[in-house]
């Protein structure tokens, strides 16, 4: 159980971290963030949209309990993230400009992976 919790731990603070970092500095108004969704095609308000939603994404995750909302919060981050690469090749960008995103898709998986490991470790606990 040890193993498992450090494990979730590790994935989900850097899931945590990558998201917070991504709301943040695209919830401050900068000439990247509007010259990026301009080149994908996207109003810049989409990008303040799904900010609050990573926010509250974020907390869902560290609230305790709602496991339903969790699941929610994971699926969300999945289609920002899947979102993200689709919308970057769809504006000709390189693959591998977009790599970087299926990191997070990575620590959005392991989070998920040992969450449900935690639960069902403490069911049989």
């Amino acid at each position: 159980m040890k193993s498992t919790n450090i494990a979730y731990w590790t994935f989900t603070g850097l899931l945590i971290l990558l998201m917070l970092f991504s709301a943040i500095s695209s919830l401050i108004p900068n000439p990247q963030g509007m010259e990026m969704m301009k080149h994908i095609g996207y109003p810049y308000s989409v990008l303040t949209l799904l900010s609050i939603a990573k926010i509250l994404g974020v907390i869902a995750l560290l609230v305790p309990g709602f496991p339903r909302l969790k699941e929610w919060a994971y699926a969300g981050f999945t289609f920002d993230l899947v979102g993200a690469i689709y919308a970057g090749l769809s504006a000709g960008d390189p693959i591998g400009q977009w790599a970087p995103v299926i990191l997070g898709l990575v620590f959005i998986f392991g989070s998920y992976i040992f969450y449900h490991k935690r639960l069902a470790a403490r069911k049989s606990a």
